[in-house]
């Protein structure tokens, strides 16, 4: 959907002809009407679409309360009849699985008993680990949000503090810190194994000889004074060209997949096709696993450290940071968004 607003946008925004639009996107100029009568709709029908919007958000927000109590009975059936401590501890640990009200709602405890639990006196271990927390936030936030644990830890090293690389590791990965070295996204997690990594398949063969045989996809972070903006894009190693692409606030494995989606709606390739990605988390994700497997397509992915491996998506971001961006920071994500749909869609295609 993102396409098709950002699509209409280029007609209604920037005055472009619908003909020279729909001829750069490689689609018909009645599908391009179509889009424009849809996303161009006046306020009074906006607001009655939105109204409609809002009953349905209800809707759904109500069958995820009922959905989520269903889940919770059904895991934490063991702990309904055991003492309060028990369900405690079983709310602490699915407590980033579902709201903390909802479990002690379901297995009829009071939050506030919760709580009071967790402020219980920590042991030695916890309170030295918080301690830490501080210490790395600190150097963290110092570095400007670049450091990885590795340097993080060089710097506590030097102010006296005792403590182990992979402690260092394990408490910044716990607390979301991520180093931003280079202006993009590190490809691979060197402390562990991805959770479910392909063969090199590809290994570096660049050259194809037919569209909708190899495709590579790749994610980069865009600066914005709202946050960073993430955009994850999928190639064709024939053409070149861009096929797939996704921009959300967060890095999730649905912005890969969203990216995958869009390539796989325009091109609807009829053999099986070969997807190359490094090991990051998004790519080795049961879930993008299973829409490849889904949609025919075989997983093939770099080995950890090696960033020639997937050359071609590099070199188009570099290329898209060379010639549009240029190391600046837009005002807003919707700015990016559209300058960057433009540079892809209108430009580089």
């Amino acid at each position: 959907e993102e396409f098709k607003i950002e699509a209409v946008k280029q007609v209604t925004e920037k005055g472009k002809p619908v003909a020279e639009v729909a001829q750069r996107l490689g689609m018909s100029v009645h599908s391009l009407y179509a889009w424009i009568k849809v996303y161009s709709k006046p306020q009074e029908q906006r607001q009655q679409d939105n109204d409609q919007q809002a009953e349905l958000r209800k809707l759904r927000a109500e069958l995820k309360r009922v959905t989520e109590e269903r889940d919770i009975f059904k895991e934490g059936r063991r702990v309904l009849c055991q003492g309060v401590r028990l369900k405690y501890a079983f709310i602490n640990k699915h407590s980033t699985d579902y709201p903390v009200r909802r479990l002690c709602q379901t297995l009829k405890v009071h939050p506030s008993g919760y709580y009071a639990w967790l402020a219980e006196p920590q042991s030695a271990r916890a309170k030295e680990d918080q301690r830490l927390l501080g210490l790395i936030k600190q150097a963290w936030l110092e570095s400007g949000g670049v450091y990885g644990y590795r340097k993080i830890h060089d710097d506590l090293r030097e102010l006296g503090e005792i403590c182990g690389r992979n402690r260092v590791g394990r408490l910044m990965q716990a607390e979301g810190l991520r180093s931003q070295t280079g202006y993009r996204r590190r490809t691979g997690f060197y402390g562990g194994k991805p959770k479910a990594a392909s063969p090199n398949h590809l290994a570096r063969q660049f050259k194809v000889s037919e569209p909708n045989k190899v495709w590579v996809t790749d994610i980069t972070y865009i600066r914005t004074y709202e946050g960073w903006l993430y955009l994850a894009v999928v190639l064709d190693l024939f053409s070149r060209q861009v096929i797939g692409w996704s921009m959300k606030p967060r890095m999730s494995s649905d912005l890969a997949i969203d990216a995958m989606l869009m390539a796989v709606w325009r091109r609807k390739p009829q053999q099986q096709v070969m997807i190359h990605s490094d090991q990051g988390s998004q790519f080795s994700s049961s879930d993008w696993q299973s829409f490849l497997k889904a949609n025919n397509v075989i997983s093939s992915m770099s080995r950890r450290g090696n960033c020639h491996d997937n050359a071609v998506a590099e070199s188009f971001f570099q290329l898209l940071k060379r010639e549009r961006i240029r190391r600046k920071i837009y005002a807003t994500r919707d700015e990016a968004r559209s300058d960057i749909f433009d540079y892809i869609e209108m430009f580089y295609n």
